[in-house]
């Protein structure tokens, strides 16, 4: 089996780079994966290294039948679940059970988003550049490519990258700026991303101590449905140091059951561990704007950044509907229509 290399990464910036020389393409809200096939041995590595291809096997049989002895490719393990892409559905893979997986895979078959090509039958590429390898790749697509094997669009032009940023939060997790003449540096934050960052006005409704103190660590955020009902949708714990003695004092002046009346902490959810049931629950007066980069689940996906209080806000103005254009078809659906 050929050598295992890291990926090259992106680095955080906030705006798309201006000027030529760059190549644009989609930032795809998946598992990255570095493929690898000799012969008939096939292996999929996640950024970290670490063996996928046992919670993918319909894309292991897939390469496997390529009419390639030898190719290393860089891309995107999706799951189309209608016309939006599921990352849930792509957690639900990393089962101990094969049974389980093979299931999964019938059911929900993953697709591979291909942007990079490092070698193919022999032709070591990693040294060439990325104007070299897109070429490599699209002609290689060409030949081989189908249903499970897809080519992720790019662009020079920066206007076009913009509204694919402008889309991002449903199908698309950003956009990813390349140089067109720089070289696979492995395991180097070679590439620029950009995220689409937005806001949200939360209902506090619990809080966790911070670990080992007396104090608050994080605030519980939470949104009402159409139901009336409030959802613990995420956390942010970005609070200043010097504001955490007087809020912990002020939250537990608000400590009242049940604080979240729809999912909460600690329920049965995917995101359930041990210390997530360690949380206290508050009446519902607080609000607090907070900033995210995406939403899965009708939760967001990461830590949110705390932005500030919202005294003018009242709770019940907090609703799901803030993160809908996060999901809405017509945007997932158009970021779809771009890889056919």
């Amino acid at each position: 089996m050929i050598d295992a290399i890291e990926p090259m990464e992106a680095k955080l910036v906030e705006a798309l780079p201006e000027g030529d020389g760059w190549q644009f393409e989609p930032k795809w809200d998946g598992f990255r994966c570095l493929v690898f096939k000799k012969g008939s041995e096939v292996a999929l590595h996640s950024k970290s290294g670490k063996p996928l291809g046992r919670y993918f096997p319909e894309i292991v049989a897939g390469i496997a039948a390529l009419k390639v002895d030898q190719v290393v490719l860089d891309g995107e393990l999706l799951i189309p679940v209608g016309p939006t892409l599921s990352f849930e559905a792509l957690q639900m893979r990393l089962h101990p059970a094969e049974s389980r997986i093979r299931k999964l895979s019938a059911e929900t078959p993953a697709r591979l988003m291909l942007f990079d090509c490092l070698a193919l039958e022999g032709r070591m590429l990693a040294e060439a550049p990325l104007a070299e390898r897109r070429g490599v790749l699209e002609a290689f697509h060409a030949a081989h490519g189908n249903a499970m094997l897809r080519l992720s669009p790019r662009t020079q032009d920066g206007a076009t990258a913009q509204k694919w940023l402008d889309a991002a939060g449903g199908a698309l997790d950003g956009v990813v700026a390349k140089r067109l003449e720089e070289t696979y540096r492995p395991g180097e934050r070679a590439m620029l991303k950009v995220k689409r960052l937005r806001s949200a006005d939360c209902v506090v409704g619990g809080f966790r101590y911070a670990t080992k103190k007396r104090e608050v660590g994080s605030l519980l955020l939470g949104l009402f449905d159409e139901a009336g009902l409030l959802h613990h949708v995420g956390f942010t714990s970005g609070l200043a140091a010097a504001d955490r003695p007087a809020l912990t004092v002020q939250l537990e002046g608000l400590v009242e059951a049940p604080g979240f009346t729809g999912d909460a902490p600690g329920g049965p959810s995917r995101w359930s561990t041990e210390r997530s049931a360690e949380w206290q629950p508050l009446r519902t007066e607080l609000v607090a704007e907070v900033r995210y980069d995406h939403v899965s689940g009708r939760r967001f996906r990461h830590g949110t950044g705390f932005l500030r209080w919202r005294p003018d806000k009242a709770p019940r103005q907090c609703t799901m509907e803030q993160l809908g254009e996060e999901a809405r078809p017509a945007v997932v659906e158009a970021a779809l229509a771009e890889v056919g």
